[in-house]
């Protein structure tokens, strides 16, 4: 694709980012079959080989309106484009760009600053994020839909506990992150306990939080790398320590927040401060499926030592698993090795619906697309619903009378 960006632009780093990646787009349209929002919308626009020129036309100096932030708003984010593209057009990181350009140009209406506004300041603190969800469900009733049905009908899952006096020599970072920790405390505890079993000790750094996914995709980029070099900085003494070994790995169990991480690099490369820092972190960054892979060799013989009933469940790869850490296959070898059985899952390629705040921004959309990834987990009769994703646990959890739960705890309740 030739380009013809605009001066001020063109010589900057996103300038010429933004052009490499324009540059390798040839305009098949492969993309546009995989593209969950051009299926249900059936507009060329609302898919990505649309927005690709939506963008090219905002970079070269077109006039750029409301409607175009319209129609990259509607954008998931889950890269399943990226998946299908035959040419490697780096997508994802085209939209960060055009968002930010166009944001840039074109403002919002009140409510919507206020509420991408509260949501970038509520739900990356745990302190504000629990007492909200707590006084959420004592008035559920009266909340909008969008709001109601993001509140847990009960009280959350408890955590069984951290495994006491865990103390292997080899040492992994656990990140808590914002959201996960209130609502799904056993995560995080499920996989300590399991990675205790397997001679590894598994602990958080209290001065990490949110990895900035959350607000680097709701127009505050500078305050979601703000949030990443605050990780960096918290994690880097268990990374380099001044004696004694490093950890091996920083562990992921929400799959959203592995895929960003995993960008630090790219994202903090222009920071003299911190760019060869991130690089590290991301180079140390595993999906905790990744983890248990790499010890399968121990895994397999425990949970062989345990009889137990076959456990028939459907599994949805989220999107920033399968398309943004490109890791498929490898939780089904595990969950079978576990002695479960997957049932099958039609078009599991596709967006669940929920993509960070997507659920809460785009309500319509996300419904549909969560109804519709339901019909299709439900279709094979199983008896429970995993995920790998905070996220996408919550919201398909909000529309589903069958229990929703992370992967991980089903692999340690099996051993």
């Amino acid at each position: 694709m030739q380009t013809n960006l605009i001066d001020s632009f063109k010589d900057t780093a996103e300038g010429r980012e933004a052009d490499a990646i324009l540059r390798t787009c040839v305009h098949c349209g492969f993309c546009t079959a995989t593209c969950p929002t051009y299926q249900l919308l059936g507009d060329e626009l609302d898919g990505p080989r649309g927005r690709i020129y939506l963008i090219k036309q905002m970079l070269e100096g077109q006039p750029v309106t409301e409607k175009t932030q319209l129609h990259l708003d509607r954008c998931l984010t889950c890269r399943s484009c990226e998946t299908t593209c035959p040419s490697g057009v780096k997508y994802h990181r085209l939209l960060d760009i055009g968002r930010k350009f166009l944001n840039e140009r074109v403002g919002r209406p009140l409510g919507q600053r206020v509420v991408r506004g509260l949501l970038q300041e509520a739900l990356p603190r745990p302190w504000i994020f629990r007492p909200a969800v707590a006084a959420g469900q004592l008035l559920r009733p009266l909340l909008p839909q969008v709001l109601a049905d993001k509140m847990p009908t009960a009280a959350p899952g408890q955590s069984q506990g951290w495994p006491e006096r865990s103390a292997h020599p080899r040492r992994m970072l656990a990140l808590a992150g914002c959201v996960q920790p209130g609502l799904a405390p056993n995560t995080n505890a499920a996989t300590a306990r399991l990675l205790d079993k397997l001679g590894i000790s598994l602990f958080e750094a209290p001065e990490a939080g949110c990895c900035g996914a959350l607000r680097f995709h709701l127009d505050a980029q500078e305050a979601a790398l703000a949030d990443m070099r605050r990780n960096i900085d918290a994690w880097w003494p268990h990374v380099e320590p001044t004696e004694g070994r490093g950890v091996e790995a920083i562990v992921m169990t929400a799959s959203g927040c592995g895929a960003h991480v995993k960008e630090y690099g790219l994202l903090l490369k222009h920071d003299p401060a911190y760019a060869a820092k991130a690089e590290r972190i991301s180079a140390l960054t595993k999906d905790v499926a990744e983890i248990l892979a790499a010890e399968a060799d121990r895994l397999k013989p425990l949970l062989a030592a345990k009889a137990q009933p076959p456990l028939k469940l459907a599994f949805h790869s989220p999107c920033t698993l399968q398309h943004g850490q490109k890791i498929k296959g490898v939780v089904e070898e595990l969950l079978a090795a576990a002695g479960c059985e997957l049932t099958p899952v039609a078009d599991p390629h596709l967006c669940c619906g929920s993509a960070g705040t997507y659920s809460i921004l785009q309500p319509a959309l996300s419904r549909q697309l969560r109804d519709n990834k339901l019909a299709a987990l439900s279709a094979g009769a199983p008896k429970l619903i995993v995920t790998a994703n905070i996220g996408c646990q919550t919201h398909l959890q909000s529309g589903s009378a069958m229990p929703v739960r992370h992967w991980v705890e089903i692999i340690e309740e099996r051993i």
